[in-house]
């Protein structure tokens, strides 16, 4: 393998690629091919390459002849049911790897960024706190399909794998559809531009029950542990924080930092209370200011629904991670609260 590593990124639009993206595009020791059909908005030193990994023949047009040492696959479709996840995403993997394998004489890694839907988190009550070696949950689940086609394909070959099982990855990036982040922050401003309550959206159970999240830049760092260290060589790796909390505690300090009034909770789905708002929404951003970013592409209320609508704990352990070598974590309340002050500071939210 050469000495200068070359990351393709896929997905760098995606809260996770996006902020790898930005982790790598300032270290030299690495070249970067940022892959997404519109160009970040990252600074640094990248190339990108606008390709809908959706098409076979764009792909193969566009990556290849670009060999690279590393691939980070954070590409993701969402689709109106869980079935309808799997055709998409198995077809970006596969017309990734179908264009830059045989291109990459030198291929040293693929990055697989799953989550905890490996264990079935979205399905109902699952065994906490999860572990790798945790048997599958009911599929359809395209976690499944993915893995079963890399191992399948990694057969006879040097390279080697590894994939991220995070949860509610939390960060920042315009038309992300999993951004907790954005869903809180939207939906916290315009309850105190509407002079209406912060009320958390879920029942009670939802309310009280454990809840972890993974901060987009520890998430990146643990990315490129996994890629670039022998004995994580084809093994998968939980990723959150490294703690849980209960939104009973942590919505009176966003209520704060947005200094907006609390209630108490009341079911309510975002994706219908919301869906009229954009006009509110253009106010405020002519107002103050702000970044003029789409209010569609800004938020998905669909993503909050579905984080508020789960009534048991969701908990991940990250003992193998730290057995293996990765020791950073976060704080959750912290993370929030200074990722919501981002925010502010880059005029996405007054």
């Amino acid at each position: 393998m050469s000495a200068q590593r070359t990351a393709l990124i896929a997905g760098a639009t995606g809260v996770a690629g996006r902020n790898l993206l930005q982790r790598l595009a300032s270290d030299d020791s690495w070249n970067v091919i940022a892959v997404s059909r519109r160009k970040p908005d990252v600074e640094g030193r990248y190339t990108h390459i606008s390709a809908d990994l959706l098409d076979r023949v764009d792909t193969q047009a566009k990556l290849g002849a670009c060999p690279v040492t590393h691939i980070f696959h954070a590409a993701y479709v969402e689709g109106a049911t869980v079935a309808g996840t799997v055709p998409p995403n198995m077809t970006m993997l596969r017309n990734l790897l179908d264009a830059a394998e045989p291109a990459s004489p030198d291929l040293a890694h693929i990055h697989l960024m799953h989550g905890t839907k490996w264990y079935g988190s979205h399905l109902g009550p699952f065994k906490t706190p999860a572990r790798e070696d945790d048997p599958r949950a009911e599929p359809p689940n395209f976690y499944y399909g993915q893995m079963d086609f890399l191992l399948e394909r990694q057969r006879g070959k040097a390279w080697h794998w590894s994939s991220a099982r995070p949860h509610a990855i939390c960060g920042f990036a315009v038309g992300n559809p999993m951004n907790l982040v954005m869903v809180l922050a939207v939906y916290a401003t315009l309850c105190r531009e509407l002079g209406v309550p912060f009320r958390h959206p879920g029942r009670l159970e939802n309310y009280h029950a454990l809840y972890q999240v993974t901060d987009s830049r520890l998430l990146a760092d643990a990315m490129l542990w996994m890629a670039t260290t022998p004995e994580c060589a084809d093994q998968a790796f939980n990723i959150t924080n490294g703690d849980v909390f209960r939104w009973q505690y942590l919505w009176p300090r966003i209520a704060k930092f947005f200094d907006v009034p609390m209630a108490d909770p009341e079911p309510l789905r975002l994706t219908d209370a919301m869906a009229d708002k954009g006009p509110v929404w253009e106010r405020l951003v002519a107002r103050h200011g702000l970044q003029p970013i789409p209010y569609d592409q800004l938020v998905s209320w669909r993503y909050g629904d579905f984080v508020f609508a789960s009534d048991y704990d969701i908990i991940s352990s990250t003992v193998k991670s730290r057995r293996y070598g990765f020791q950073p974590a976060r704080d959750s309340e912290e993370m929030f609260l200074g990722l919501f002050a981002e925010l502010r500071a880059n005029k996405i939210i007054p």
